[in-house]
């Protein structure tokens, strides 16, 4: 069983979706792909989910998960339960220093997959640093583009 999880800037275009929606069914479909890790800090994470959520409809046996790099706030939690849908906390991460988390996260997301599929258009910022902390792990990477 194989797994994937996303890395993208915070600010995407909405027309990157059907590229993504290829790269998601192309890994389902003939990479074995079950398990998928998102995580929820922009647009891209946002759009991914969303894809994500669709194919689960389809293929059932999929996975989702979102991973949180931070403890859910209670009034978040109280306001809205589907904050716990489907989220994990990577174990350690609530000691983090909030400034390191999400990179503690995007580590912990890289060692759980074979596969990235990334929406990068730049060569700085957490996205950019995560797809290159994943290509030297040995990590197959999936770039969406416009």
């Amino acid at each position: 069983m194989s797994a994937c999880t996303f890395f993208g800037h915070r600010d995407c275009p909405s027309g990157i979706r059907g590229k993504l929606q290829a790269e998601i069914d192309r890994l389902i479909c003939n990479h074995g792909v079950e398990t998928f890790y998102v995580g929820t800090q922009g647009s891209f994470d946002r759009m991914a989910y969303a894809a994500l959520v669709e194919f689960r409809q389809r293929y059932r046996y999929i996975k989702v998960y979102r991973v949180l790099a931070y403890m859910p706030k209670l009034s978040d939690i109280a306001q809205d339960r589907s904050v716990l849908d489907d989220t994990i906390l990577p174990e350690g991460i609530e000691n983090a220093h909030p400034r390191y988390a999400i990179v503690i996260r995007n580590k912990w997301m890289i060692d759980r997959s074979d596969y990235v599929i990334a929406y990068v258009t730049h060569t700085f910022g957490g996205a950019y640093q995560a797809v290159e902390r994943a290509k030297k792990k040995g990590k197959i990477i999936f770039a969406v583009d416009r």
